[in-house]
């Protein structure tokens, strides 16, 4: 497995298009940190962009490898080699091929602002940390869609409207939720549906870091009672790591059944 992973990472890292995901977010942490001396707001620019692009470069570029990594692993299952050898080691090379990028493009910039401001760093860190959780979870996704769907065209439109939905949809329906049924008190509801959603997950774990809570609205108290304490903190963490298993339980069962 290990062999594999260390295969697929020297197959990503020529591709030169990691080294422009990678240095785009090198020009945005500096850029962020040179135009603003207010912490927060680097950090919410920051967020909004993140929180965006790196659920969808899992979805595409982890979609593209794994379709076009078919024949590799045809080649590979015809050798006396466990099926979930090969399903580790292309999910965490992926998934860890974009995670260094993430972890590279911040870490420079973080490296050069906290030399002058140590209070970014656990802010910074906890924004990296959630990208690449992010990562982890929407490469899981393209594995299990690369797995179900045969034909590439349907299986980038799913990606597509994968990302589209957790990222823009998911929120337009509970915000015309709310709208509707304003009189009613919804608090609870809005916190099980947060936890249905990864991306909205991360950026109220951040949001809570910063402690601008009153930008979301009248249900940030009970945000902030429930993501304030360590109990929901560690549920939320348990939550996105569910979001991981969940996809990767079902590709490893389809893996097993498929026949290349």
């Amino acid at each position: 497995m290990f062999k594999i992973i260390k295969y697929v990472l020297k197959d990503l890292f020529r591709a030169h298009w990691l080294y422009v995901y990678c240095g785009f977010f090198g020009v945005l942490c500096l850029g962020l940190m040179f135009l603003t001396t207010d912490l927060s707001k680097a950090v919410l620019n920051l967020m909004n962009v993140l929180l965006l692009l790196t659920p969808l470069m899992g979805i595409v570029f982890g979609m593209i490898y794994f379709f076009n990594a078919r024949e590799y692993s045809a080649l590979f299952l015809s050798m006396p080699l466990r099926r979930h050898y090969l399903f580790w080691g292309q999910y965490l090379g992926v998934s860890m091929a974009l995670s260094a990028c993430i972890l590279i493009g911040m870490g420079l910039p973080l490296f050069l602002f906290v030399i002058t401001n140590t209070a970014a760093i656990g802010s910074f860190l906890l924004l990296a940390g959630l990208g690449i959780l992010l990562s982890f979870i929407f490469t899981a996704w393209a594995l299990l869609l690369s797995l179900i769907l045969e034909n590439r065209v349907k299986g980038f439109g799913y990606g597509i409207l994968l990302w589209l939905f957790f990222a823009l949809i998911y929120d337009a329906v509970l915000l015309l939720v709310f709208l509707s049924f304003s009189d009613y008190p919804l608090q609870g509801f809005a916190l099980g549906a947060t936890l249905l959603n990864p991306i909205d997950l991360a950026r109220i774990l951040l949001l809570m870091t910063l402690d601008i809570q009153a930008l979301m609205g009248y249900t940030g108290a009970v945000f902030k009672q429930f993501f304030g304490q360590p109990m929901g903190v560690m549920i939320a963490f348990g939550m996105l790591f569910f979001w991981i298993g969940i996809p990767l339980l079902w590709s490893h069962k389809r893996l097993n059944r498929k026949d290349f």
